[in-house]
């Protein structure tokens, strides 16, 4: 079975660097024999801030608060892929707004993780999938590092993928943007074209993986 990867641009900017570099993986990845889909927050609708609790959570009913049709396919999409990658900039210290809305209307109760009664524990409901981040910045590492404590990083790997289960297998940081040349884009976009042919030689898809744990 070919590995299925979830692509993700996480900034509302169309033609920017991210796009180049998520093109640049996309294609990529689809040379080296993958299946991939893209959700570009650019273009593809930007789900919007929950006004209601049940908008944080799956549907456990009919009588509950449907999804919307743009967040369904979101999930679907999540839920399809063995591999997520994730493409944004960092602003203010971490993510976009737009990547933000994303991870909270997408990533529910019930859908990526699941409460426990009486646990601290949540199930982790996105187990055996893998992830990868590619962020641009204008900080330098070191000031991202000691100031900002990684918190752009963090809030993807730790309190989101590794919350529901998702293995974070690499976190790449292209910086400075602002004074980067064409020379030193190009060898970033060229790198990332290298993660995505190693990604696809590298995943494997979900159902080899339980079939291995399962022998």
């Amino acid at each position: 079975m070919t590995a299925q990867i979830l692509v993700v641009v996480g900034t509302p900017i169309a033609d920017s660097l991210n796009h180049a570099l998520a093109d640049a993986y996309v294609d990529s990845a689809r040379a080296g024999g993958a299946e991939v889909r893209v959700i570009d927050l650019a273009v593809d609708p930007i789900p919007a801030h929950p006004r209601h609790r049940d908008e944080l959570r799956a549907p456990r009913s009919d009588a509950d608060r449907p999804l919307d049709p743009d967040v369904a396919r979101y999930i679907d999409d999540v839920r399809w892929a063995d591999h997520l990658v994730v493409f944004h900039p960092q602003w203010w210290g971490t993510v976009p707004a737009a990547l933000k809305a994303f991870i909270d209307r997408v990533f529910l109760s019930g859908s990526a993780f699941r409460y426990r009664e009486k646990s601290l524990l949540s199930e982790r409901l996105l187990t055996g999938r893998t992830a990868r981040v590619v962020m641009t910045m204008d900080s330098p590492t070191f000031w991202n590092r000691l100031v900002y404590r990684g918190a752009a990083e963090a809030s993807l790997t730790r309190a989101t993928f590794g919350y529901c289960g998702v293995k974070t297998v690499g976190i790449t940081r292209f910086t400075p943007v602002r004074f980067s040349t064409a020379p030193t884009r190009a060898q970033w976009i060229a790198q990332t074209a290298t993660l995505g042919r190693k990604d696809a030689a590298r995943i494997a898809p979900r159902d080899q993986v339980e079939a291995s744990v399962g022998a």
